[in-house]
């Protein structure tokens, strides 16, 4: 973060705390057994820290859960930097960040570059999120289907 005077101040505590996230799914994944214990428990992290968002950014995670999980069941569940993400040969595809989360003023339903979203030389790859409307569900289901495709 700039000064306004050209000096860094380093990371926000919100950025830290994320980071410190990341490093402990990174070990926690390290030590789980078989393929299969590391998907099932994957995906119970996955939900139980969806249930500890506040009420508004929960209801939005829980409806992309199951979206994802119903148009790309391929993406499997993963916490990355402390947010549901969801990966394709281990590789996060696309990922919820809540408003909370980073005290933003609305949630965040985001693509990294392997999803297959490209469209001429620019498109979008976050949409901000205040509330997930059955449209709001098709469009979803159509970036996630098409991210994998």
């Amino acid at each position: 973060m700039s000064t306004g005077e050209g000096t860094y101040e380093g990371f926000t505590a919100e950025e830290r705390a994320a980071m410190k996230e990341h490093a402990q799914e990174g070990k926690k994944a390290a030590r789980r057994a078989s393929k299969a214990d590391k998907a099932a428990e994957a995906e119970r992290d996955v939900v139980a820290k969806i249930a500890e968002m506040q009420e508004s950014d929960r209801v939005m995670a829980e409806r992309i859960h199951a979206i994802v999980k119903e148009h790309a069941p391929e993406l499997a569940p993963k916490l990355w930097y402390g947010m549901p993400a969801y990966a394709l040969d281990g590789k996060v595809v696309c990922f919820f960040q809540s408003a909370e989360k980073f005290k933003a003023r609305y949630a965040t339903f985001g693509f990294n570059d392997t999803a297959k979203l490209d469209d001429g030389t620019m498109w979008p790859t976050a949409f901000g999120l205040t509330e997930v409307t059955p449209e709001v569900e098709k469009r979803i289901a159509a970036l996630v289907k098409q991210s994998v495709a």
